[in-house]
Formats: C-alpha cells, sequence, structure tokens
C-alpha cells in the first residue's frame, strides 16, 4: 500500500511526511506532549493577567479573584461538555476540522482586553456584570483553549501508539505546563512585559497553538491510516481501574472529590488575601499548589504515600481549626501557612482518590467533564453562593471540615447488621456529646478550671474535639462528624477576634465582610467597624462611667491632632488666607468620622465603592458622624479610578485616599496612573494624600518609587507619620504620603509633625502594568515603612 492510498484511506489525502511521523512513536508522542503543554501555559496565564486588567473596573476585593476564578472553573466546564459532545457524536475524521474552525472564530477576541460595550459594573455587587464581563471578553478563547487537554487525550488513545492505552500520563504535561504558566506570571512574565505587551504575546502564542493542534490531529489520522491495529488502543485490563460504564455512585464521587478542593483553593485564597492585597502573587499560588497536587498524585506511583499523605492531612487539619478559633493571637503567616498545609494535603488526597478510580480511556473525555462540573460547582459555592449564604466567612470552615470526607472509607458502613447498629450508636453519641460541649464546656472551663476567657469561647471546644479527632484515626465516618461538629463550634462560639453581637450582626457584601461591635477603652466605650480583622473607624458612645455621650470628635486615623486632621487644617488655612472655603475630597467612607471636619462653607465630596458600608456608616444606631455633621452628605458610588476620572480636571484642593479592605490594598490605587490622575484632579496649589498605614506592606516606598517616575518638575511628595497617638480606638497611628503637583505647592506641608522625605526602598515603582507585592512585603519584615 503507498503512501497515498494510505492517505485517502483516513478520508482524504494526507502528506507522506505526516505518515511518515505518525509511524514514528517517540515524534508523535512528543507532539502531543508538547501541544498539551503550551495549551495549558495558554490556559493559565491568561488567567491571572486578565483578573489584573479588571481591578481597575471592579476595585481590589478578593472577591474580584474568587469571581474570576468560577468564571475559569465554567469555562473551563464548557470546553470539557464541548470537547465530550465532539469525541463522542461527530465523525471521527472531522472532529479536529471542527475544533480547528472553533479555534479560528476565537480570533474574533483577540488581543484579550476587556469588552468596552459592556459599559461600567452596577454599584453593589457585581458578581453576574463580572461573569458577563468576563464572557464577552475572553469566553470564546478561554473555551477553545480548554477543550484541548481531553481532545488531545482522546486524540492519542485513537492513535494506535503503544502508550494510548492509558493517556493519562498526558495530564501530568498539562498540570506542568499550567504550573509554569502561574508561578511565570507575577515572577518573569508580568514584571517583563507588563498587560499591554503580554497581551499580544498571549495572541501569537495562540496561534502557534492552533497551528500544533491541527499538526496532533492530523498525525492521529495518518497514523490510523498507517495500518496500526485498532487493539493497540485499548486498555489492559491491569492498566486501567476498569473498563466497565461507571456507575451514577462513581460519577458523583468523581463530582464530590473535585468539589471539595475546588471549593476550598478560593475560599483559601479569599481568607489570605483579604488582609495583604488582591494581587496575581498572592492568587497564583494558592492555585499553583492545587494544580502540583495533581502532577505529585496523578501517576500510577504517588510522589507521597497515602500514608504519610493521611497523617499529614489529619495533623494539619487539627492545627489550622485551632488556628481560625485564635486568629488574634497568631499573625498572618501562622493561620496562611497553616491553611496552606490543610489545603494542600486535602487536594493531593481528593486527586489521589480520584486518579485510582479513573475510568477506562473510552470514557475519559466524561471522566474530565465531571471533573470540571465539581470545580465550578465548587467556584460558585465559594464565589456566589456563600457570600449570599453566610454573614461571614463560615465556608473555610466548613471546607476545612468537609476535606475529612476526601479520606477513603470516609462514608464505608459496617456492612454486619450488629455492627453496623453499634457504629450508629456511637455517631449518635459524639454528636451529642459534641453540641452538649458546644453548649457547655466554655462556661465550665472558665468558672471551674480557671481557663482565661482571652482563649476564646471556640478554643475552649475546639481543643478537646481535636484530640477526639486524631483518637479517632481507624474510624473515617467518625472523624468526619467530629470535624463538622468542630466547624459548628467555630461558627456558633465567638473567637477572641469575633465576638457576636445580636443587634448588629455581621454584613457582608462583594468587598468584605464587616462588623459593628462594641469595645472597651481607657476612654470609654465604643463602637468600631471590623472589616476582616481590621479597624476601620471608631465613635465614643459610652464614657468612662457608662453614661452615654454625644460626641462626634473624629477619631482612629482622622482624630484631632493626626496628620490627615493636620493635612485637613493646614489646606484650610491656605485657603483662608485668600478668602477661599475650598472642595474637598476623600476616597473611602469607612464610619464616616471624616465627614466631621468639614466646615461650612466648604464642598465636600465622598467616593465609596461599597453601598454596605454607606449603609452602616448612616445608621446612627452604629455611628453619628454622619446624622450629625454632614447629613446631606454627597457620595459617589463606585470605584474611584472610574468616579474620580469623570470629575473636572484641576477641581479640588486636597484629596484625602483612604481605600482600603481590611488591610489588603487595591493595588490598582497606587499605580502611577492613578497617582497621575488624582494629580491631574488637583488646584495647582493642591494636594492628595495617600494613608499608607498596613501591617505587611511597605506602601511608603512603593509611592517614592512612583515619585521617580513621574515627569521632572510635575509632582513633590512627602512622609507624613504618627508615633504620638495613644493607640487606642479613639487615636490610631498612621503613615501617609502627601503629593503636591510642584514643590512650592507642597513647601506649607513640610512643617507638618512627623516629616520625612520620601524614597523609594529599592523597588519598582507599580503601574496597571506591573504590580510587585513581594518587594513591599520583603520591605516591611524588614522594617520599614
Amino acid at each position: 500500500m503507498t503512501d497515498n492510498s494510505i492517505g485517502k484511506s483516513a478520508g482524504g489525502t494526507l502528506p507522506a511526511i505526516l505518515v511518515d511521523l505518525a509511524r514514528n512513536a517517540p515524534a508523535m508522542m512528543w507532539t502531543f506532549t508538547a501541544t498539551t503543554f503550551l495549551s495549558a501555559l495558554l490556559l493559565f496565564a491568561i488567567q491571572p493577567m486578565f483578573a489584573k486588567m479588571a481591578l481597575p473596573v471592579l476595585g481590589g476585593s478578593p472577591s474580584v479573584w474568587s469571581v474570576s476564578v468560577f468564571f475559569f472553573q465554567a469555562a473551563l466546564l464548557v470546553g470539557y461538555l464541548y470537547a465530550h459532545l465532539l469525541i463522542n457524536k461527530a465523525p471521527a475524521h472531522l472532529t479536529g476540522i471542527i475544533h480547528l474552525a472553533v479555534c479560528a472564530l476565537a480570533f474574533i477576541c483577540l488581543p484579550i482586553g476587556i469588552a468596552t460595550w459592556v459599559g461600567e459594573p452596577p454599584p453593589g455587587e457585581p458578581y453576574l456584570w463580572q461573569l458577563g464581563m468576563f464572557a464577552a471578553s475572553i469566553g470564546l478563547p478561554f473555551v477553545a483553549v480548554s477543550a484541548n487537554a481531553p481532545l488531545l487525550q482522546a486524540w492519542f488513545a485513537r492513535s494506535g501508539h503503544p502508550d494510548a492505552r492509558d493517556p493519562y500520563f498526558m495530564y501530568a504535561a498539562s498540570n506542568l505546563g499550567s504550573l509554569i504558566a502561574l508561578l511565570g506570571y507575577p515572577f518573569f512574565l508580568e514584571p517583563t512585559f507588563g498587560l499591554s505587551e503580554l497581551k499580544y504575546l498571549w495572541a501569537y502564542t495562540y496561534v502557534l497553538l492552533v497551528l500544533a493542534i491541527g499538526s496532533s490531529f492530523f498525525l492521529m489520522r495518518a497514523a490510523q491510516a498507517s495500518g496500526v491495529p485498532e487493539t493497540a488502543a485499548t486498555p489492559a485490563s491491569e492498566t486501567v481501574a476498569t473498563a466497565a460504564r461507571p456507575t451514577w455512585i462513581n460519577r458523583l464521587t468523581w463530582i464530590g472529590l473535585a468539589f471539595v478542593p475546588a471549593a476550598l483553593v478560593t475560599a483559601f485564597t479569599v481568607q489570605t488575601t483579604t488582609d495583604v492585597a488582591s494581587a496575581p502573587l498572592l492568587w497564583v499560588i494558592p492555585l499553583a499548589f492545587y494544580l502540583l497536587t495533581f502532577v505529585l498524585v496523578f501517576r500510577d506511583e504517588p510522589l507521597i504515600s497515602r500514608e504519610a499523605l493521611l497523617f499529614l492531612h489529619l495533623i494539619a487539619l487539627a492545627v489550622v481549626l485551632f488556628a481560625l478559633s485564635q486568629a488574634r493571637n497568631n499573625p498572618w503567616m501562622v493561620t496562611s501557612l497553616t491553611g496552606l498545609a490543610v489545603f494542600f494535603t486535602t487536594a493531593m488526597l481528593a486527586h489521589r482518590t480520584l486518579y485510582e478510580a479513573r475510568p477506562a480511556p473510552a470514557y475519559l473525555t466524561e471522566f474530565y467533564l465531571l471533573m470540571s462540573l465539581g470545580g465550578a460547582l465548587g467556584g460558585m459555592f465559594t464565589a456566589l453562593v456563600a457570600p449570599k449564604l453566610f454573614s461571614e466567612i463560615y465556608e473555610y470552615p466548613l471546607l476545612l471540615a468537609l476535606s475529612m470526607a476526601c479520606r477513603p472509607a470516609a462514608f464505608r458502613m459496617p456492612s454486619d447488621r450488629e455492627k453496623l447498629k453499634d457504629e450508629l450508636i456511637m455517631l449518635w453519641l459524639i454528636a451529642a456529646a459534641g453540641l452538649l460541649a458546644i453548649r457547655e464546656l466554655p462556661d465550665f472551663a472558665y468558672n471551674w478550671l480557671n481557663v482565661s476567657p482571652q482563649w476564646g469561647r471556640a478554643s475552649v471546644v475546639i481543643i478537646p474535639l481535636a484530640c477526639l479527632l486524631l483518637a479517632a484515626v481507624n474510624h473515617a465516618t467518625r472523624q468526619v462528624l467530629i470535624a463538622l461538629l468542630m466547624c459548628v463550634a467555630l461558627i456558633w462560639l465567638p473567637s477572641n477576634v469575633h465576638q457576636s453581637d445580636p443587634e448588629r450582626p455581621a454584613q457582608r457584601s462583594f468587598f468584605g465582610v464587616y462588623r459593628v461591635q462594641e469595645a472597651p477603652d481607657q476612654a470609654g466605650t465604643f463602637h468600631v467597624l471590623m472589616h476582616g480583622t481590621t479597624l476601620h473607624g471608631s465613635q465614643r458612645f459610652f464614657d468612662e462611667d457608662g453614661k452615654p455621650v454625644d460626641d462626634t470628635v473624629p477619631t482612629t486615623y482622622y482624630y484631632p491632632g493626626s496628620p490627615i486632621a493636620q493635612t485637613i487644617a493646614k489646606r484650610r488655612e491656605i485657603l483662608a488666607s485668600q478668602g477661599q472655603k475650598g472642595r474637598y475630597g476623600i476616597v473611602g467612607l469607612g464610619t464616616g468620622s471624616s465627614s466631621c471636619h468639614k466646615r461650612e462653607g466648604e464642598t465636600w465630596k465622598f467616593f465609596e465603592i461599597d453601598p454596605t458600608v454607606i449603609a452602616i456608616s448612616k445608621n446612627p444606631k452604629n455611628f453619628s458622624f454622619i446624622t450629625k455633621c454632614q447629613p446631606d452628605i454627597n457620595i459617589a458610588i463606585g470605584d474611584a479610578r472610574l468616579t474620580v476620572a469623570k470629575e473636572p480636571e484641576s477641581s479640588f484642593d486636597l484629596f484625602i485616599v483612604d481605600a482600603y479592605s481590611s488591610d489588603a490594598i487595591p493595588v490598582h490605587m497606587l499605580t502611577k496612573e492613578a497617582v497621575e490622575m488624582f494629580l491631574s484632579k488637583l488646584k495647582p496649589e493642591g494636594v492628595v494624600l495617600f494613608h499608607t498605614s498596613n501591617r505587611y506592606l511597605d506602601l511608603n516606598s512603593v509611592l517614592g518609587a512612583i515619585l521617580k517616575e513621574l515627569p521632572e518638575g510635575s509632582a513633590a511628595a512627602i512622609a507624613v507619620t504618627d508615633h504620638n497617638a495613644s493607640g487606642g480606638y479613639g487615636q490610631s497611628i498612621s503613615s501617609n504620603v502627601i503629593f503636591a503637583r510642584s514643590e512650592a505647592a507642597l513647601q506649607s506641608y513640610r512643617s507638618l509633625q512627623g516629616v520625612s522625605d520620601l524614597d523609594d526602598g529599592g523597588l519598582r515603582a507599580w503601574t496597571d502594568d506591573f504590580s510587585d507585592i513581594w518587594g513591599p512585603f520583603s520591605n516591611r519584615l524588614g522594617g520599614r515603612g
């Protein structure tokens, strides 16, 4: 048989070189593996890249990333569904042609960018708007690329290659490419190219991928045409779990085992980024560990034994649940590392079980489809359902508890009737004793065992339950129940951070979790606004003797004598000498404390992204600053990069930028472009003050680096630090940076207390194209900022 006749027997004329390559087993294997690898690179490079593009539109909330992850998981599901239908419904010789046509259609979305026709996000909770914007902007290319992994494996399984009996090894190549893309983005791609160049680089690489896909498909067709027997692609009974048709129990197991780690990676990321920053580095690290678990355990011989994995997971779970009950006593690094440990071991456990339950290659696309369904459901739960279902981030401890269900035999009950009866009785006893302990043990420990209340009521219950969890090592079902009881204790009982207040329950929005609490202080009793673990404002409601007071003196970072108050007073003094009252802009409302700095005749405008904050601050039962000082307050709702941009040029005398979510800073508000925007809105003698207090990042150096990047003579800046505050709820120590459009305009502010020159601390300036969290973080660890 000639090469040409071979080509025709495959349904069309194939070049002789393809037939020759198809007969070369290593060449075919490397072609498919390289195409899989390249596809994964593109698939996971686009995720942090496009989410970063969305920040200036959606704000710096951790929810931006969690909704982004859900979109990517849902789009991955669509891609896998398309691949499944294509492989099972379309004629074999047309599958590649159809897929290449879909890939070509995706070119209309390139280069990648936000679809401008979708408009601006609605105020409040833009969950659905974000999903729609992502779908309109990158939906087509993402779905086209996401379909490649199952398609390439299905084609390879039909190729007759000696390794076609079990093509799951290609999944490791896919995950290796994903890992390189994720870790390469913050450390190499963004610093080297920036977003503006990356979108074109992605488009060029996409062209290369489409060519590789075409080559892989036609190699497969040539291999079939070359007469390699079909039986070579049939799995051997000893190398694949089973060749039988999957049952519904199998399918539900695949979905459940994919659900828990996919939901947990998002919940853990939100928990972690709430107190630092919503930025690519902190996004990709948990996702990279998630993918690493596939590399480690999605193989015949896992790199970590099951026994070691079960032991590490159990210890990590007990430690992290205790750490959550002691959040105030544990630094961010401790809670983050312990959380990462239990998430990592959970994902390895679930994914190893998934690998062991994999079907024959005949059901490969269905397996990946149901895995992606579980992942999409997990993403939907954490991004969309949990914020509506829970007033706080309760999904995180809940998913930690459910991680016990990923352990082998977690729901296996004894087959013997008597043993089953005994096990059910034991489960009921554990549940009853656990609930009784949650209700009564804290009071008993405080009153009879002299346990300090500083431990928190939740910790008193978590410790004995953790011991019981470790003791039940040979009873997986009991461990699931005990872990759920530990979750109930965390949710039901107050920790030493989250003191419950039935009259003012926590409120949750797209931008975070807020709690208004009563807190004693040497000056009296305050109402305080907590956002995550960070104080975001306070007001004194009772004096030292417990008598009600009507106190509207600004507090925390705005107290009289603070750098912010001094800056307002200095600007007011300069304007008064010119017979003017002035126009003031405040980015970030908080409790409304700053509103009480307003004087008659002045024009004040606030810019706040979260309607929930507005509702909290306007309620006089929470805080009375606004109702007493500015009842007709003017507030523009939306991200300040969008709302401030609409203001007239050179129209403000003073801007104060205090836009934080917990301690997490919205990166897009501290870029070179953001600073230039605020400066452009100032009058020639005006100034903009950035409040830079942060426990984890050296933001002063970030702004110092930006100052060096601005055109010479277009701006001047100083740092202003307050070390004189009492540190109570009435006065908070703060760091600030003041920018002006000229050195002459800044000169008057050099007389403020705590002024110092601004330097870059060895950092590179943040821009809309590039931001680096590690530099400011390491500076802060070293004592700068």
